[in-house]
């Protein structure tokens, strides 16, 4: 092999490594931001629900909470696993989210079941979307995306099923009854975005 094939053959194999660098440092960027979010995401549904367990928890729809709020735990567990598994910095702004989940859960359910409900719609489907997003993302991770992220993809997936059930059990409990649903659940909406924007990169 001539001198010039060899050097071109090492700078090939150089830009190789350069890329795959590369691309496994955005795929672990990727999922330290997803992690960090759905963990802060899981942890924020449980304090909405401990909220209007507080008010609701003795009412005809308590045990309807209960069950909700005991598969968001199992939502939390499983990111709390993946939070060291994956070495990921947990989201800074959790005593916020402590505090503000258990006040929006609180206070829509002092506005009545059917307030409490039209949150859980408005979550969820908020929730809903940006599993179905993160979804897409983690497919179109390179060409074996599916496969690489397969179990993250199941894991996600069952969780959206589990949350969009949540959405439907509002639904069927008088949501679109409440008080001005339509402002109550946009703004509610709008603030899960935010939450999701900030807990993704603070």
């Amino acid at each position: 092999m001539s001198l010039v094939l060899r050097r071109l053959c090492h700078r090939c194999h150089l830009s190789g490594v350069r890329h795959q660098s590369t691309s496994n440092t955005k795929t672990k960027a990727m999922l330290e931001r997803m992690i960090r979010v759905d963990h802060a995401g899981e942890f924020g549904a449980t304090r909405i629900y401990a909220g209007q367990i507080a008010v609701l928890g003795k009412t005809e729809v308590g045990p309807v909470l209960d069950h909700m709020l005991e598969q968001e735990k199992v939502h939390l567990g499983t990111f709390e696993k993946l939070i060291p598994e994956h070495r990921v910095r947990p989201t800074a702004m959790i005593p916020l989210w402590n505090i503000a989940g258990f006040a929006l859960g609180a206070g829509t359910a002092l506005l009545g079941k059917e307030a409490a409900m039209a949150c859980t719609v408005a979550v969820e489907t908020s929730i809903g979307e940006h599993y179905d997003s993160q979804i897409r993302t983690l497919i179109a991770d390179g060409a074996d995306g599916a496969v690489k992220h397969e179990k993250l993809i199941k894991t996600i997936t069952k969780f959206r099923d589990e949350e969009l059930e949540h959405l439907d059990t509002g639904l069927e409990h008088d949501a679109e009854q409440a008080p001005l649903y339509n402002v109550l659940t946009n703004v509610i909406k709008v603030g899960c975005k935010g939450a999701i924007w900030i807990s993704e990169r603070v």
